[in-house]
């Protein structure tokens, strides 16, 4: 199965960007947890981190063809992205939100997800895990 990892805008800064919210961990060190939990799963994963709002919707789009579901961190776009929403809802494969933070214990736009309601389910504040436990998610729907 072919799983969509897809993460959003200033996600290629983890790791530098405020490290006491989002860890230490830089990108490629969770996409390599993901692909090693993957490998134990019998999934396949192909890594995207994209910063322009488009990109992320023709990424989905691409998904309808080419994945099985897709685990996404839109990063900011979570709180107000309508079009990604709705790009979540045409393509009809499951997607499993994840944020690194507990963004319900943050500022009160962050507590916001307009994505939420269109996605399989939502999984926030275990850092790198909060994806490994996506892929189980994945798994167990798929």
């Amino acid at each position: 199965m072919k799983i969509y990892i897809i993460n959003g805008a200033n996600l290629n800064l983890l790791g530098k960007r405020e490290p006491d919210i989002y860890g230490t961990d830089m990108l490629d060190s969770i996409n390599n947890a993901i692909t090693e939990e993957a490998a134990e799963l019998g999934l396949d994963c192909e890594f995207f981190q994209l910063n322009h709002e488009g990109d992320i919707i023709e990424k989905l789009h691409e998904a309808c063809e080419n994945a099985d579901g897709v685990v996404l961190n839109a990063g900011a776009y979570t709180h107000y992205s309508y079009a990604i929403r709705d790009a979540i809802k045409a393509i009809r494969k499951p997607v499993i939100e994840v944020h690194l933070s507990n963004v319900h214990a943050r500022e009160d736009f962050r507590q916001i997800s307009v994505i939420a309601s269109v996605c399989r389910g939502t999984i926030a504040g275990f850092g790198k895990t909060s994806y490994v436990l996506a892929l189980h998610a994945l798994k167990d729907i798929l």
